[in-house]
C-alpha cells in the first residue's frame, strides 16, 4: 500500500497536495466530509482531533500539517526540500515550521475569535501579543535570501507561504512589502501554479 492523504478539498490539506506536486510523487487522496465521515468512529481511530489532513504511510499515521510536510521531505530526501540533517540551516528550517504552526497559528486563532492579549497575559502567550509576532514575522522574512533557508526552497516555505497566502486572501494579514515581496516569489512556483489550493488563487 502507498501513501494515502485524507483530506478536503476546502482544507488544510491542499497544502499537502500541494507539496505532492513540488515532490512529484503519487499519492491515494481520500476526501473526507466535514460533519459526517470526518467524525465517524473510524476516522476518529486516525485522528481524534477529527480533522484533516492525516496521511498513512503503511502501517504510520502522521496528522498535524507540519508534521505531514516534514515527514514527506524527510522521506524523499532526493527532493531536497530540507536542508540535510547536519546543516546549520536545518535550524533555521525548524524554527519556521514551528513558529507557523505554533505561535503564529495561536496568533490567528485568537483574532478569528476576536481576542486580544492584555499586556499583563503577555508572558503566558506563545506569541506574546500581535506586535511580537508581527516582528518576528517581518525579521524573518526580512533575511530571507530569497526563500527561508536562503537559496533553498523548504517544506517550511511550502507551510509558511501558504499560511501567509491564505490569511492574505481572507483579508487577515497585516500588510508589509516584506511579506509581499516574499509572496510574489513563492506565488512564482510552478508547483503552486499547478496545484488547486484555494489560497493560490
Amino acid at each position: 500500500m502507498g501513501l494515502q492523504l485524507y483530506t478536503n478539498k476546502e482544507s488544510r490539506g491542499v497544502v499537502v497536495e500541494w507539496l505532492l506536486i513540488e515532490l512529484g510523487i503519487e499519492c491515494e487522496r481520500v476526501e473526507v466530509e466535514y460533519h459526517t465521515s470526518m467524525k465517524s468512529p473510524e476516522y476518529l481511530k486516525l485522528n481524534p482531533f477529527g480533522k484533516v489532513p492525516v496521511l498513512i504511510d503503511e502501517h504510520v499515521v502522521i496528522y498535524e500539517l507540519a508534521a505531514i510536510c516534514a515527514y514527506l521531505a524527510d522521506k524523499f530526501p532526493e527532493k531536497n526540500l530540507a536542508p540535510a540533517l547536519g546543516d546549520p540551516k536545518r535550524g533555521l528550517y525548524y524554527r519556521w515550521l514551528f513558529f507557523i504552526s505554533g505561535p503564529w497559528e495561536a496568533l490567528a486563532t485568537d483574532q478569528m475569535r476576536n481576542i486580544q492579549v492584555q499586556p499583563e497575559q503577555k508572558m503566558f502567550m506563545s506569541y506574546g501579543d500581535e506586535t511580537d509576532a508581527y516582528q518576528a514575522l517581518i525579521q524573518g522574512l526580512t533575511e530571507a535570501n530569497p526563500y527561508l533557508c536562503g537559496k533553498q526552497f523548504t517544506v517550511a516555505d511550502i507551510c509558511v507561504g501558504a499560511m501567509l497566502l491564505w490569511q492574505q486572501k481572507m483579508g487577515q494579514l497585516r500588510a508589509d512589502p516584506v511579506i509581499d515581496q516574499y509572496l510574489m516569489k513563492i506565488r512564482q512556483r510552478e508547483s503552486l501554479q499547478r496545484s488547486n489550493a484555494i489560497f493560490a488563487s
